[in-house]
């Protein structure tokens, strides 16, 4: 029996240029999906490609206003100050292609266990607003949409970025079917958090060992109350000791570490998992590539454990 690979969502829009200011690492998305090819892990013949979110999909997670003035190019100076990157066509197409890739990926991990999509996470897009190089709340736009097409009702979200997930907080605040997890550098961006249901904020030197053993029992904790029908999980890299907005101090292993034990918790437990790539901003890009590249490893190993039960 040939086993596939894990499901990984791709479309060519993530890695193409697109006007950017200095500190966004674009540069990591064409050398990211060039690693996974390398390992087999997202050949183009088996990658799935998504259609670009339309307007009705964005507007179930936003203010049709704000849509408005992306999609159709009027945003002020304000607005993309907020998101620090300049408005173009590409980001518009970007940021379309992205939402729908981690709604292909939810719906994808909830057809086979695990999935990824190759961009996505960007969680401080808030209910009439982007900021931190983010337009479209990927996550919550997803959860919206399955929830419209009656494909999943209650979900849990686990974001492990450095920087809180303000934007899916403010999104998801009071709704019941939506439960967030924010795990982050108290110490960082945004400054003013918001509340979501489950908020950790660490000390700037976290170390792996303590990272790991503090995510680890507030995993058990949430997922061991009523099963979710979906769980999606941002594996933001820049807690990394050598990330230039983080400053928990975690190391490769930890990182791969903190991966694994998030899918298998999750598969252990029989719950779908959507991954998506979160935040990373190290100079090296290259290397950064490669700590976004465990993400995929470990749902791959996972993936396959699943499929030979």
């Amino acid at each position: 029996m040939v086993i596939m690979a894990v499901p990984i969502v791709h479309h060519p829009s993530y890695a193409k240029p697109l006007p950017h200011r200095q500190g966004f690492p674009m540069g990591k998305y064409a050398l990211l999906i060039q690693l996974l090819r390398q390992q087999g892990l997202a050949p183009a013949r088996t990658c799935h490609a998504p259609d670009p979110a339309p307007r009705w999909w964005l507007e179930l997670a936003h203010d049709s206003d704000y849509v408005d003035a992306i999609l159709e190019q009027t945003a002020d100076r304000a607005i993309m100050r907020r998101i620090g990157l300049p408005l173009s066509p590409q980001l518009v197409t970007r940021a379309q292609a992205g939402v729908g890739g981690t709604v292909l990926a939810a719906r994808l991990a909830l057809q086979r266990g695990i999935a990824c999509n190759s961009a996505g996470g960007s969680h401080h897009a808030g209910i009439g607003h982007g900021a931190g190089y983010c337009v479209f709340n990927d996550v919550a736009v997803a959860a919206r949409v399955l929830q419209a097409m009656g494909l999943a009702i209650k979900m849990l979200v686990i974001d492990l970025d450095v920087h809180q997930g303000d934007g899916t907080a403010e999104i998801f605040r009071g709704d019941g079917a939506v439960y967030t997890f924010s795990m982050h550098c108290e110490d960082n961006f945004p400054v003013r958090k918001q509340a979501g249901d489950r908020d950790v904020g660490l000390a700037a030197g976290t170390g792996d060992a303590i990272y790991l053993e503090i995510l680890a029992a507030h995993l058990d904790d949430i997922l061991s109350g009523p099963a979710p029908d979906l769980v999606f999980y941002n594996a933001g890299v820049d807690p990394h000791g050598a990330d230039r907005l983080g400053k928990l101090e975690l190391s490769d292993d930890g990182l791969a570490r903190r991966d694994a034990m998030v899918i298998g918790a999750c598969a252990a437990r029989g719950l779908p998992i959507a991954c998506v790539l979160g935040g990373g901003y190290a100079k090296d890009a290259a290397a950064l590539a490669r700590r976004h590249g465990l993400l995929y490893a470990a749902a791959d190993h996972c993936y396959r454990k699943l499929a030979t039960g």
